[in-house]
């Protein structure tokens, strides 16, 4: 699933490419995929209007419309948002129809917005305010406001381990398996602890290595491992600066201790057992 690094490139992309576009039609081949409103109030309501802004929430890509509506977009595992030219694919004999996508976004410009989704997880939201879908996340781990004692006070209220707790899009949004795992092997805390048992000094570790992975992330374009592609068809290059997600059975890039895998909260879980010691 996307996290916020890969959703961060996406509206960053999209931003870009759409901010200024109005809409001229909209094609729904999936009906399922719109959570709300109704198919045929969704195709309505959206044609006419225009990409003001394109922003990020959590996992979510908001696009902002005129008219006080908001378009959002939760890719779930394998959706993606591809942008095309219209006009440059019919020069070059179109594009054989995709049975993965989904909805179809056209602008006066010539540019096309597609919903593709292989799973058929993602889902589409059109709404007056965004809080009516993304009111409920936690704090931003990137944004000015997330500091230490922020961090520190969310814990705090928890006996949770800290890995499932991390990953609670209510304790904090845009989190997912791979980033979780990576700042804490970057912080050396074990996945399993307790979150009120940490101390004051790996709340600060923890938190200065959540902004660090995420950060570098982002700069990286997102981590590809099989489905995540940016909207112009790219892979993202993080993949290659991933310490211990995925390195079951290799050595630990800071101790050389080999790195464990194991299911926490349904999930797998890669850690160090010297650098990441669970007391």
């Amino acid at each position: 699933m996307p996290e916020l690094p890969e959703v961060e490139t996406i509206v960053r992309l999209l931003r870009g490419q759409l901010a200024g576009q109005c809409l001229s039609r909209v094609e729904v081949r999936w009906p399922r995929c719109i959570a709300c409103p109704s198919v045929a109030e969704f195709g309505r309501e959206l044609l006419g209007r225009e990409v003001l802004d394109v922003g990020r929430r959590g996992k979510f890509v908001i696009l902002s419309l005129s008219g006080h509506k908001s378009l959002l977009v939760h890719l779930r595992m394998t959706g993606r948002l591809i942008v095309e030219d219209v006009g440059h694919l019919a020069a070059n004999g179109g594009v054989a129809p995709d049975p993965y996508t989904h909805v179809s976004f056209r602008f006066t410009s010539g540019k096309a917005l597609r919903f593709r989704d292989t799973r058929k997880f993602g889902r589409l939201y059109l709404v007056s305010e965004a809080a009516e879908i993304v009111g409920g996340l936690g704090p931003e781990p990137l944004s000015p406001g997330f500091t230490p004692q922020v961090l520190q006070d969310l814990l705090s209220r928890h006996r949770r381990r800290l890995k499932p707790l991390l990953m609670d899009q209510r304790m904090l949004a845009g989190l997912g398996n791979i980033y979780v795992d990576e700042a804490l092997w970057e912080a050396r805390i074990h996945p399993l602890r307790h979150a009120h048992t940490l101390s004051p000094e790996e709340v600060v570790r923890l938190h200065t290595a959540i902004r660090n992975v995420l950060a570098r992330a982002i700069r990286n374009q997102g981590t590809t491992l099989r489905d995540y592609r940016t909207p112009l068809d790219e892979a993202g290059e993080n993949q290659e600066a991933l310490a211990v997600y995925g390195r079951q059975g290799k050595p630990c890039l800071r101790c050389g201790e080999l790195i464990l895998r194991e299911a926490v909260g349904g999930r797998g879980t890669w850690y160090c057992p010297s650098c990441q010691r669970r007391e």
